[in-house]
């Protein structure tokens, strides 16, 4: 009797204990910490996930994939130098570049610095060095963001470092997607490094995203940015299980949480099968 009580008790216990199956089940969603995210399809924009998207606010960095949209559209001549003059110098917090004033550099270095680097001084340079100068170049921002249909976006400068750059996941969205359209962006914007010559001496410059040469991670175009009103912001073109998706990440805290959040998407995303849909996408019904 005692063994048979006892055999009932432990088979009851077991029933109640969760199956390895269900204890090991992928989450349905993500567990994204940054307070705004947007992941879409690249190919029919359909929203995988989002968090926040139509919140505006400041965009920091993010700001030179626009930067680097008017000047390819302006044709200037990449191979054309340009000096740093002290107009060129920002006064507030950012200001601090290794760019010497009097130094020289192509417009196609001062690109891949604001790209990849994020270099301010340089983006500011090219803005400066613009038809019109950098009220021109700011103006043009604005009409190429309303070309794009970036209806809650503003810009104020070509670097960022204003607090009147905004947008929101969804306008980030269309110009990642506008960025990924032109080859030089999608090459300075990826590569892992560049050494650039400042006076007599030689300067490494590294790219401001941790993933970016990474074996496992195929990205196709990419922005970082920080300021203090803006937090820690991420966007990115990438791959995933065959699948070319936009990230936008805004406003996280931490150096690292930007990052972190690609890595729980595309592994939530690996441990899922996550259907396809045809047609426009549902990013373009919002």
């Amino acid at each position: 009797m005692i063994f048979r009580t006892l055999a009932v008790a432990a088979l009851l216990t077991f029933a109640s204990l969760p199956s390895e199956a269900a204890s090991s089940k992928t989450p349905t969603r993500p567990e994204v910490r940054s307070a705004t995210a947007l992941i879409v399809d690249a190919e029919n924009g359909q929203v995988l996930f989002e968090r926040e998207a139509a919140h505006i606010a400041p965009i920091a960095s993010l700001t030179k994939l626009m930067t680097a949209l008017v000047v390819i559209d302006g044709q200037q001549p990449l191979d054309e130098v340009i000096q740093i003059t002290r107009d060129d110098v920002w006064k507030g917090k950012g200001a601090h570049s290794r760019l010497a004033v009097g130094s020289k550099f192509t417009r196609a270095e001062l690109l891949k610095l604001a790209l990849m680097a994020s270099e301010n001084r340089a983006a500011h340079v090219l803005g400066r060095n613009y038809p019109g100068g950098t009220a021109a170049f700011v103006k043009t921002m604005n009409l190429k963001a309303k070309a794009l249909g970036m209806t809650r976006s503003r810009f104020a400068d070509a670097s960022g470092l204003s607090n009147h750059n905004v947008s929101n996941a969804r306008d980030l969205v269309k110009l990642v997607n506008a960025a990924s359209r032109d080859s030089r962006i999608r090459e300075f914007s990826t590569l892992p490094s560049l050494e650039v010559r400042v006076g007599k001496s030689m300067l490494m410059y590294r790219n401001t995203n941790l993933l970016v040469g990474k074996p496992e991670w195929d990205i196709h175009v990419q922005k970082t940015g920080y300021t203090n009103d803006a937090g820690q912001c991420l966007v990115m073109e990438t791959v995933i299980v065959d699948r070319p998706v936009v990230m936008v990440f805004l406003n996280s805290f931490g150096s690292l949480t930007r990052t972190a959040d690609a890595r729980r998407i595309r592994k939530w995303m690996e441990a899922q099968e996550l259907p396809r849909v045809a047609g426009s996408g549902d990013l373009a019904k919002k």
